[in-house]
């Protein structure tokens, strides 16, 4: 069987790249290899993403299917007072991510972790998340239910989602999870939607 971006231990022989990129001044550069996620350059995405979050983020900040790394390693280099996690289910990814972050100057954690196995009980001021659309909807509308149950009191959920692959549908589904989920930027096909104030439902857990 293949690998994919989202498989726990990838078997895909390895091909290393770089990749560089620039974040609101900061340039950046990215090991990347073989088994992850937009191997050969920053997915578009993510960079919308990035360019779209408010001119201050602070607190403890969680990149969910974190990849080689670019949001958490992006934020917190641009942001450096953040508390930085990392998460992805996928471990090659993992070793990137934590190598990218000593490789930028970014103090981060990085967990190795199946959606939000490891990290639930855990609280964050804001959840980043580019997330696993291939591994399908069952999987990525857990994830959005998860995502409610690790954020602080004010905190928010960001992610993108193209409006091909679903975006207008995830919104639906959002807004059953959270008090607020806006669109708040749309650009090249994709949404980026903040979400927060998560609502009280047993079906969260």
């Amino acid at each position: 069987m293949a690998d994919h971006y989202y498989t726990a231990q990838p078997e895909s022989k390895h091909k290393y790249g770089l990749v560089t990129y620039t974040y609101r001044e900061e340039a950046l550069r990215f090991e990347t290899d073989s088994g992850v996620f937009s191997r050969t350059e920053i997915d578009k995405g993510t960079d919308i993403l990035l360019r779209a979050l408010p001119e201050s983020v602070s607190g403890d900040v969680l990149d969910m299917g974190c990849g080689y790394g670019v949001i958490g390693v992006s934020v917190g280099k641009h942001w450096p007072g953040t508390c930085i996690t990392m998460a992805d289910v996928n471990e090659r990814a993992c070793g990137l991510s934590q190598q990218n972050a000593q490789k930028n100057g970014v103090a981060a954690q990085v967990i190795v972790s199946d959606g939000y196995e490891k990290v639930l009980g855990n609280r964050y001021d804001l959840i980043l998340q580019n997330p696993p659309i291939r591994a399908g909807k069952a999987v990525i509308y857990q994830m959005f239910a998860d995502a409610a149950n690790c954020l602080k009191e004010g905190g928010q959920l960001w992610l993108v989602i193209r409006k091909q692959q679903g975006a207008p549908s995830a919104l639906t589904y959002l807004r059953t999870l959270y008090e607020q989920a806006e669109v708040v930027e749309k650009e090249a096909g994709y949404w980026i939607i903040c979400c927060q104030q998560p609502l009280e439902q047993e079906e969260h857990q």
